[in-house]
Formats: C-alpha cells, structure tokens, sequence
C-alpha cells in the first residue's frame, strides 16, 4: 500500500531536517526519509555562520541549551608558515553534526513530523506526481526535496552528470581533545589541500581536511599522511602533536564533487549539498544549507496556497532564487581552492593578505551571505 504525503523530503542531514521542520511550521503534510539513525557523526567543518541565527529563531530552536562553542576570530595559515589573522564579519558558531542533526531529529519527532528510517530505491515522476519505492516502503507525494547529501546511489539512477566524473579529493574528521582558543577557527593549508580546526560543543576540537586522493594513497594510512604531509605546514604541526584524538579512528569520505549540479532535477527539488556543494575553505556549508532550506520551503508554502501558478513556476523561481544566493559562493570556493592549490601563488596572495588586511574580509564577504530575514 502507497503512502501520500504532500511533500517528501529525501535525506535527513542539516538541509532536509531545517525543511522539515519548516514546510510543518507552514501547516503543510510533509515526510522526511533517512537511511540512518540518529546520533551519528559526519565528516564536516562543523562551523555554521551567525547568517542562520534569525531563521532558527523563527523555528523555535533554542541552540544555546546545545553549549555551542562561539566563534569570532579566523586565523589563515601557509605552507610557508605565515599567518593571517582577522574578525569575521558575522561570527559564527560550532557544533559537531552529531548534537546539531540529533536536536533537529528530535524536534521532528516532538512535532510529531513523520520520519521514516530506510533506503530510497527508485523515484518515478508522471502525471504531476512522484511515486517513490524504498527498501519497505511505497510512497506517493506532490513534490519532492533532494536532500541526501553530496553523493548518492540516487544520484546514479537519476543520470545525474556530476556522478559520473571522478573527483580527486578525500576528506578526514576526527575529534580531539587539546588546548586551542574557544574563539577561533583557523585554516591551514598544506600541499594538495587544506584543514579546518575549531571547538564544537563541550571543549572538542574538531579538525577536519580535503586532500588530494592520489597524493593520499601513496601513504599507508591517515597517520602517516598526516605526518608526511600536513606536518609540512608548522602549525598544523604543533595543532596534531599536541592533540589526543577522541575517536577510535578518523572519519573518511572520498569522491566528494565540487562540479557543478542543479537546483531542480527531474523536477526534484534540490538543497544543500544535493544542490551544490562549497568548498569547505570557506567555512560556510553548513549556513548554505540551512537557508536553502528556507527558500524551498518558502516557496512551496506558496506554491501549496496557490500564490504561485504551476509546477513550473515553482522549478523556475526556486533555481533563480537558488542561483541568486549560492551560486556566485560555490563560484568563488572553486577559485579559491585553485590558486590556494598553487605554491607560487598561494605565497603571493599570503603577501597581499598580509600588507591588505581587509581583502581577506572582501574575500569571507564573498563566500558569506547576509542574516537570513524571515518573510513576514
């Protein structure tokens, strides 16, 4: 027997939960499926711009009984060893995937949003609707949200033309326990890469980076990576050695894909990282997601009162809006991992930065947006 549901949400993470919780705020039937349970650990920077603070606001979350870490200062580093120091615009905050996804979950379940555990299988659409198969599972469903990460199986049976071209990077999280400033967040760039370290909740150290994959394999494990070629940069040097690691073994995630993708596929809503996914050097996925959250269902709202004409309305004003915002981000993310992957180059910028203080704050402008305002 097929379930119906107005809207069907396809991926639990920061993106899908946030819509969620949204569309239900709107009064709207909305279901959400996730393969996994929760608490679970995922590889992420875990840093989420002051931007989403307005929105969850508006969501009746409370972050604050979370304990997050409060972040106002970054700090860049070279291989070279010089360093940059400078406020952030906004600000931000950390907390590890782990707690953040969980307290979302459960806010879910205490609104009674109905959460379905499995594995999506297949996803049809005619005659202007979805008919979605699972594992266990028949679905039927008005529209649907993509928002099951950066690369899925249902990427693959979609055709979708990211899938199918290899990515060179690989990316490794693990938490730590170590003295490091609560109110920073520092990135470190080394050869064929870049690493993230800032505190999440409860005084854990979260050091997160993207390497290139066939520089990686040539050593035999992540520790022997790490001291061959991330301890070339002094200072992450100093940040590992004196760190002791509070996982049994490091997250990894590989063929993670920077190319372009489509807000609306197959008339699939897109969000987050099923949408595009930024570079993590600028620190500013976990905001992306959580506001593209926020679009969708804004305009699905609409759509559903019929403030909006057709299906096809729908698709176009999400991908302009969805283009509006993120697109010009995801832009700049790609060059930037460029030239930062290019010594000769990085050692100039890291010059320029130095004598030009403030174009590093051009540069985090343009990688961030702004609060996120709430429709009256």
């Amino acid at each position: 027997m097929q379930a119906e549901t107005e809207i069907l949400i396809i991926g639990g993470g920061l993106a899908g939960l946030t819509a969620a919780l949204h569309l239900n705020k709107a009064g709207l039937n909305v279901t959400l499926i996730e393969k996994d349970t929760y608490p679970h650990h995922k590889v992420c920077g875990e840093y989420i711009s002051n931007e989403v603070l307005p929105y969850f606001e508006w969501l009746g979350l409370d972050i604050e009984n979370l304990a997050p870490t409060l972040i106002s200062d970054l700090l860049f580093t070279s291989l070279s060893g010089k360093s940059i120091k400078t406020k952030l615009p906004l600000g931000g905050f950390g907390l590890s995937r782990y707690t953040i996804d969980h307290y979302l979950y459960t806010e879910l379940i205490r609104r009674k949003i109905n959460v379905i555990h499995d594995r999506v299988v297949q996803i049809n659409f005619a005659n202007n609707q979805f008919t979605v198969a699972t594992a266990n599972h028949a679905f039927v469903a008005t529209y649907i949200i993509g928002a099951y990460g950066k690369r899925s199986s249902i990427d693959v049976k979609l055709n979708r033309s990211f899938i199918s071209k290899r990515s060179p990077y690989l990316a490794v999280k693990a938490h730590y326990r170590a003295d490091f400033p609560n109110n920073l967040v520092s990135l470190h760039n080394f050869e064929g890469g870049y690493c993230g370290v800032s505190k999440v909740e409860y005084d854990q150290l979260n050091i997160c980076y993207l390497a290139n994959y066939e520089r990686f394999k040539k050593h035999k494990n992540v520790p022997a990576f790490q001291e061959n070629v991330l301890y070339k940069n002094r200072h992450l040097k100093s940040i590992f050695e004196n760190a002791t690691s509070l996982f049994d073994a490091p997250l990894t995630i590989s063929q993670i894909s920077f190319e372009a993708k489509e807000p609306v596929y197959n008339h699939i809503l897109m969000i987050g990282d099923t949408a595009g996914l930024i570079h993590p050097l600028c620190g500013n996925g976990m905001a992306m997601a959580i506001h593209s959250a926020k679009i969708v269902s804004e305009l699905l709202h609409q759509r559903m009162e019929g403030k909006m004409s057709s299906r096809v309305a729908l698709e176009k004003t999400y991908t302009a809006h969805w283009n509006r915002e993120f697109k010009s981000r995801l832009k700049m993310g790609r060059i930037l991992s460029s030239l930062l992957r290019n010594n000769k180059f990085e050692s100039l910028a890291m010059n320029a930065l130095i004598k030009m203080p403030f174009l590093l704050h051009k540069i985090i402008e343009q990688t961030h947006g702004k609060p996120i305002k709430i429709s009256s």
